[in-house]
């Protein structure tokens, strides 16, 4: 049986390597939306959602591959989507920053800043309500953690003792902005816990995440109400789009070489044997290889699936 290390290994290299398609597919304008890569931040998802049972629900903001996939999500809707295929995970019409998956319970990933947060926040109040089983996560980046809807979420679900995971990516960096710049106070832990929601930050390290979200999942399941983890990370690419860039003047090689140093993906290769490591490798490698064949293959959707699931029609 393969270990914890070794689980999340598979799905890091798998989340990294699809974005790494990603970007090199992008430029050929096969891909019909934009793309805000994860990569360089794929612990993150990989430790919270190691810990989350199939009726657990994942909201996440639109920098959405690496939660989609950690929660299970199926990778060849998600190239379909990406494609703007009839065969993608919402039927080619919403792109990458718009994933869903109800079988895997992702149930959105939304373009516009925090919008998640009070999506997840009335999700877990439903689910609290009708006494339904699982809890619920929702991931978004630091600079939705400046958003009006932020602070009224963290203030109902404490209020309310909801069960909901916060998860803040903090990757430093509101588009070309940073934190320092945008936060007098760069605590948002700490803001989260004077409001009532208990708070962690937590650095880089994969492992240490994967056991202070495990023990944290567990509170929150045992009915301590809501929690929030702020985790430190990093994205090697720009904001948005396959390319660097460092030439903005925003960040530097430096910055990131820090980081890559301590590259989330090469943790956990470190703590698989090198045999298990190329046999997960060559299963990924395999599985999206026939993804991208998947998505080119599909059909378009037709020109009348532009008017589906626009407005809820009443019958009878």
């Amino acid at each position: 049986m393969m270990d914890v290390a070794g689980e999340m290994y598979a799905q890091a290299y798998r989340i990294r390597r699809a974005e790494e398609e990603i970007a090199r597919l992008y430029p050929t304008d096969k891909i019909r939306s934009p793309v805000h890569l994860s990569i360089g931040q794929e612990g993150v998802a990989v430790a919270i959602c190691a810990h989350l049972r199939p009726d657990d629900v994942v909201f996440s903001s639109y920098r959405s591959h690496a939660a989609y996939l950690a929660k299970g999500g199926d990778l060849r809707a998600m190239m379909a989507e990406l494609f703007g295929k009839g065969t993608g995970c919402a039927k080619g019409k919403a792109g990458s920053m718009h994933l869903v998956d109800s079988a895997a319970n992702v149930l959105g990933t939304s373009a516009v800043v925090g919008t998640g947060i009070g999506n997840a926040t009335g999700y877990a109040y439903a689910h609290q309500y009708r006494q339904l089983p699982g809890i619920v996560v929702c991931f978004f980046g630091d600079g939705a953690s400046e958003e009006g809807i932020f602070y009224e979420s963290m203030n109902f679900a404490a209020l309310k003792q909801l069960p909901i995971l916060f998860v803040c990516e903090n990757n430093f960096y509101a588009i070309h902005t940073h934190q320092s710049k945008r936060q007098a106070r760069c605590d948002i832990a700490g803001r989260a816990a004077a409001i009532g929601v208990p708070s962690e930050m937590v650095g880089n390290n994969v492992m240490t995440l994967h056991e202070v979200a495990g023990a944290t999942i567990e509170r929150i399941r045992a009915g301590d109400g809501p929690r929030l983890l702020e985790c430190q990370c990093y994205r090697y690419k720009e904001h948005v789009g396959p390319g660097e860039d460092f030439h903005l003047g925003y960040r530097t090689e430096d910055d990131a070489e820090i980081w890559r140093k301590d590259d989330p993906v090469r943790q956990l290769a470190t703590l698989v044997d090198t045999d298990l490591r190329q046999r997960l490798e060559a299963v990924v490698e395999e599985e999206l290889a026939a993804a991208i064949d998947f998505a080119e293959s599909s059909p378009w959707p037709p020109a009348d699936e532009l008017l589906r699931d626009v407005y809820k029609t009443r019958e009878g």
